[in-house]
C-alpha cells in the first residue's frame, strides 16, 4: 500500500511537521486525528496504513501527522521530548488546518499525547480511541516490560542496531508475526536510518492516571492481552476513572490491534463514532 502525498508544516518554533491530509469524496462528517507510536521507524503512516482510507471512505477528513522525532518530521538533538513538547507540537499542526471537536486516535505514545491534548485543550477532542495508550504507569513499569527493554537496549543509528534487530523488535508487537512483513521492514528500516537517539533518550511521558476522570469526552479503549510493551491491565485504569469509557480487550493481540485486527479495529471505531456523535 503506498503512502499517499504527504504535506508539511513549519510552526513558529521552527519545527516541521510532515502530514498526511486526506479528505473524503463528500463534505466532510468531521475530522480525525491519527497520533502514531513510538519505536525504531514508527511514522504516522507505518502505524495507520490499514485504517486511514477506511475513515475516509466512511466521510471523514483524516490527518496523520509524523511526530517530532518520528517520519520525516524534524528531528531535533537540543530538546527534550517531553508529553508537553509533542503536544505542543500537534496543537500548532490543529491550528493550521484550523481544527477543533476532532476524534483524536491515538495507540502507545500516541495514545498519551492524545490523553495530554484532551487534557490541556479540551476543546479540540469531541472524542478519544486509544489503542494500548502510554502515560497512565510510572516509567518503571513500562522498562519492565520485555518490549520496552528489547527497544531501549542499542541507540538508534548506532552499529548494533542492525536489520535483524528491527526486525525481532517488530515481532514482540504483535501476537502473531506473520504480520511482520518483509514490506514492513523495508518501511520502518528506511524510516530507521532518519531517526537519532534523541526521541527515545529524553522522552518524559508523566502518570496522567489521576487526571482520568478529568476526560469528560467518550472514550474507546483497544488493548491486546499479549501486548509487551504496555500493560494491558492499564485498561481497567479507564473503567475505574473515566466518566464515559469503553473497553475492548482482545485476545491473541498484541501492542498493534490496528495492525493485527483491522477492520475490527476499523468497524469499531466508527460504529464507537456515530453513537457517540449522535448523542
Amino acid at each position: 500500500m503506498q503512502q499517499p502525498v504527504q504535506q508539511s508544516l513549519t510552526l513558529a518554533s521552527g519545527l516541521t511537521l510532515a502530514y498526511l491530509n486526506l479528505a473524503p469524496a463528500s463534505s466532510p462528517l468531521g475530522s480525525v486525528l491519527f497520533l502514531h507510536g513510538s519505536g525504531p521507524g514508527a511514522s504516522g503512516w507505518s502505524n495507520f496504513k490499514f485504517n486511514a482510507q477506511a475513515f475516509v471512505d466512511a466521510g471523514y477528513r483524516v490527518v496523520i501527522p509524523d511526530l517530532p522525532g518520528y517520519g520525516d518530521s524534524d528531528k531535533p538533538t537540543d530538546v527534550d521530548y517531553t508529553l508537553d513538547y509533542f503536544v505542543t507540537a500537534v496543537e500548532g499542526l490543529l491550528v493550521h488546518l484550523k481544527q477543533s471537536n476532532l476524534v483524536v486516535i491515538g495507540n502507545s505514545l500516541g495514545g498519551a499525547i492524545a490523553q495530554g491534548l484532551a487534557l490541556a485543550h479540551p476543546e479540540r477532542v469531541a472524542q478519544l480511541i486509544l489503542m494500548a495508550p502510554g502515560g497512565i504507569e510510572e516509567r518503571e513499569v513500562y522498562f519492565n516490560m520485555t518490549g520496552i527493554q528489547e527497544m531501549v537496549k542499542f541507540p538508534m543509528g548506532s552499529p548494533e542496531f542492525t536489520r535483524p534487530v528491527l526486525t525481532e523488535l517488530l515481532k514482540l508487537l504483535v501476537a502473531d508475526a506473520k504480520h511482520v512483513t518483509p514490506e514492513l521492514v523495508d518501511e520502518r528500516w528506511d524510516n530507521l536510518q532518519k531517526q537519532n537517539s534523541q526521541v527515545l533518550a529524553s522522552m518524559q511521558i508523566p502518570n496522567l492516571t489521576a487526571r482520568l476522570a478529568e476526560l469528560t469526552m467518550p472514550i474507546l479503549v483497544f488493548w491486546g492481552s499479549e501486548d509487551q510493551f504496555c500493560p494491558a491491565s492499564g485498561g481497567q485504569k479507564y473503567i475505574d476513572h473515566c466518566n464515559d469509557a469503553q473497553l475492548h480487550l482482545r485476545t491473541r493481540c498484541g501492542h498493534w490491534v490496528m495492525v493485527e485486527y483491522p477492520d475490527e479495529f476499523n468497524s469499531q471505531s466508527l460504529a464507537f463514532i456515530g453513537r457517540s456523535s449522535a448523542r
